[in-house]
């Protein structure tokens, strides 16, 4: 028989790892409750890719790997259906398998058991994250901040995503001080760890004037939380806007890119089936066959995820404005790194943005003019290349100086710090 000193030194010995097991739980838990105290860190959903998100998306019958790769065909990795149901999502993610498209994630359960929900979907590959509330006012950032917080207790590795209103809602109906109030409070008390807005800007009216104030206030504010923020361009007509043209997609998108934007979305991709807003030419329109605005798209996809090696993750070191009247709410080109010695506009004006990542600097020039061609002047010092849509560089100095941009489109170059 064991005497008393033996079995309490037997008892210790395996009273030992369980008491190291339960203490490990308990400090795993308390590292837990600590993380959610801080605000969520954003993890780009498509890994080395840029995002590219397609706004009202594949539902019912169009959920099939065939439509999924058409969507992949058109430069989109992120597909956002607003489906109704877990079991819809579900077999979303079964389609989307293998496709190259991820699934946002929303549905009934994500507001009446979020927790459940995230658990039954956190580890299918093809989660891109998850949706809680489209262009919320600062009255329901709490309510948003709690249902972020139990989404996290269940999965605190995927993106957290909402949609904010854009500035030409007054301030007075957002219940804040100003837009860029309504844009810092959303940051500091939901804590998503990144922002998102719309803004469409392109109007039978021409380009509202609010658009690039818009850039500034999201861009500052994102720069002051060091965060990503994402845009939208405008993909489908509606009241009041017109059908999507080449200049307005490549206006939109460029713009945003010049402004930083770390994600990029379209509205919408296929046609809404409502007629309140008599929406139509959608990418994929109401009898699920593409129109020319696919085309586009995917012109301006591809050409956004072979330059994502300039855009994804690099830094906004200014952005200014040439012209005799710069947009409201917009800096003049003030000063330009010796490597560029001039840029000179015909016309309205260009966006002239410089750009910083791992150990380079980028110049992107967009013509911001929606309806005219402009002829840019730009003369760079030696070293200099010209980075074409396909990511090819070539020698600055094998292109003329001036050289024809259309409405909407840019230029962009790059050199060695």
């Amino acid at each position: 028989m064991l005497s008393l000193a033996a079995a309490a030194m037997l008892a210790a010995a395996v009273a030992a790892p369980a008491a190291a097991t339960a203490q490990g739980r308990r400090t795993q838990r308390a590292d837990r409750e600590a993380a959610l105290e801080q605000p969520h860190r954003y993890v780009n959903p498509t890994g080395d890719r840029f995002p590219i998100l397609a706004w009202y998306s594949l539902l019912g019958e169009q959920v099939t790997p065939e439509h999924y790769r058409e969507m992949a065909d058109a430069g989109f990795n992120i597909s956002f259906s607003h489906f109704t149901s877990a079991e819809e999502v579900e077999r979303a993610f079964d389609a989307c398998r293998g496709t190259g498209v991820k699934i946002l994630v929303t549905c009934a359960e994500m507001a009446s058991d979020p927790e459940g929900t995230v658990r039954r979907f956190r580890r299918e590959k093809d989660n891109a994250g998850y949706f809680l509330r489209d262009e919320p006012i600062c009255d329901a950032f709490p309510e948003l901040a709690t249902w972020a917080r139990r989404i996290r207790s269940a999965d605190d590795s995927h993106m957290l995503y909402l949609n904010l209103l854009p500035n030409y809602v007054s301030p007075r109906d957002l219940h804040a001080e100003s837009y860029a109030h309504y844009v810092r409070r959303f940051i500091d008390e939901v804590g998503l760890g990144m922002v998102s807005f719309d803004n469409y800007p392109v109007t039978f009216d021409g380009l509202r004037p609010q658009f690039y104030a818009n850039l500034e206030d999201v861009a500052a504010e994102a720069r002051r939380a060091g965060i990503p923020f994402w845009a939208f361009a405008l993909a489908t007509a509606h009241d009041p806007y017109p059908a999507a043209t080449r200049a307005s997609l490549r206006l939109q998108i460029f713009s945003n890119l010049a402004y930083g934007a770390q994600g990029i979305q379209y509205f919408t991709y296929t046609s809404p089936g409502t007629e309140t807003w008599n929406f139509h030419n959608a990418p994929i329109d109401h009898s699920d066959r593409r129109t020319e605005v696919y085309d586009l798209i995917r012109e301006l996809n591809a050409e956004v995820q072979a330059l994502s090696g300039v855009f994804l993750g690099s830094r906004v070191a200014s952005v200014g404005h040439t012209g005799d009247a710069i947009p409201e709410g917009t800096r003049p080109l003030a000063s330009l790194p010796p490597q560029i010695r001039s840029v000179e506009a015909d016309g309205q004006g260009v966006v002239v943005s410089l750009l910083e990542k791992d150990g380079e600097r980028y110049l992107m020039i967009v013509n911001r003019d929606l309806h005219n061609t402009q002829r840019v002047k730009v003369e760079t010092a030696r070293g200099v290349q010209r980075i074409l849509g396909d990511g090819s560089r070539v020698d600055a100095s094998r292109y003329a100086p001036t050289l024809a941009v259309e409405p909407g489109d840019m230029l962009l170059f790059g050199w060695e710090e």
